[in-house]
């Protein structure tokens, strides 16, 4: 599946044409963006000739699971960045790798799949089509916004979770084996979600740089924006990953606490019952001992039983331990 655009003096003028005439649609004075979605290598390296792309780039882009960066050469950069979606019901983590090459007239993207909504990006480009006039900056701005605004939702549903997490920690019936798999399930999608957003920031850095012309004095204020966008989900990453080694210590003191309490209590019963075990086994004993064969020597054992019993229950209450 190939998407096309053409942009002339920051006017869309075509979409949907053939990919064999980008090469010759390049000649005049124009933007084109191309999207390759699942390419074969023949079609990859016929566009890769057209354009001038390097083999190694064209290379990185059939390669899956690649870290994101951003390599520049002579006539082209070449960016692998993530797209995350969070699965609500589980908790995971879902990526999606896009490659981009970012020549000084035309934006190719290549996707392994379709799960990465390529709409979203074109809807943005169609909501700020006053900045289509910057060329290729104003759409690698268009795509960046997205996967970054993808980060941050990913990250904001992520916090969602924890705080779920946190509520069920503190329940009054918690279940342990459920508190105990959705914090492993949020600390996989953190640890994936951490690879994904903290490179983000070289990648920005990179294109920004002006030796780089990706980005004029109209978009500059634009890329910052997705830089501080990037430096929060950053930040706001990391800080969830130490929340929920948190609840997990929490989870375990609050086990322990509820452990030593069960104790205390099964502790201060098993007294309190010792109390009549010690005096039915003295009173059992085969000798005589006062009041063996009387009935005042049945209610004397009772009252004893009875009295000590409520004695050591009443002291163990006052001091908590009951």
């Amino acid at each position: 599946m190939t998407d096309t655009r053409l942009y002339r003096n920051g006017v869309l003028e075509a979409e949907g044409f053939p990919v064999e005439e980008v090469a010759d649609r390049l000649a005049d004075d124009v933007t084109v963006w191309v999207d390759l979605c699942g390419p074969s290598r023949s079609e990859l390296a016929g566009l890769a000739h057209e354009l001038g792309l390097h083999e190694l780039a064209v290379e990185d882009a059939m390669q899956e699971h690649e870290r994101p960066k951003c390599h520049i050469y002579d006539t082209h950069a070449f960016l692998t960045i993530y797209a995350v979606r969070l699965d609500q019901a589980s908790g995971r983590l879902r990526t999606c790798e896009v490659d981009a090459f970012v020549t000084p007239k035309a934006l190719v993207t290549v996707r392994a799949d379709d799960h990465f909504d390529i709409r979203a990006v074109t809807d943005r480009w169609d909501g700020s089509a006053h900045l289509a006039g910057s060329g290729v900056g104003f759409l690698v701005h268009g795509l960046l916004d997205v996967v970054v605004d993808g980060h941050f939702d990913a990250v904001q549903a992520l916090d969602e979770h924890i705080e779920e997490l946190e509520d069920l920690v503190f329940s009054e019936q918690p279940s342990n084996r459920d508190v105990q798999k959705r914090a492993l399930a949020m600390r996989r999608s953190l640890v994936t979600l951490r690879r994904v957003v903290l490179p983000m920031r070289e990648v920005v850095n990179t294109l920004v740089r002006r030796d780089q012309a990706v980005v004029d004095a109209t978009m500059a204020p634009y890329y910052q924006d997705v830089y501080d966008h990037v430096l929060r989900a950053s930040e706001w990453t990391e800080s969830l990953r130490d929340l929920v080694a948190t609840i997990r210590d929490t989870q375990l003191n609050i086990q322990g606490n509820r452990l030593n309490l069960v104790m205390k209590k099964v502790t201060g019963w098993a007294a309190i019952i010792a109390i009549p075990t010690a005096v039915t086994g003295f009173y059992g004993q085969n000798v005589p001992y006062p009041g063996y064969d009387q009935p005042w020597g049945f209610w004397v054992s009772t009252t004893v039983m009875v009295v000590l019993s409520v004695g050591l229950y009443a002291s163990f209450k006052r001091r908590d331990w009951l």
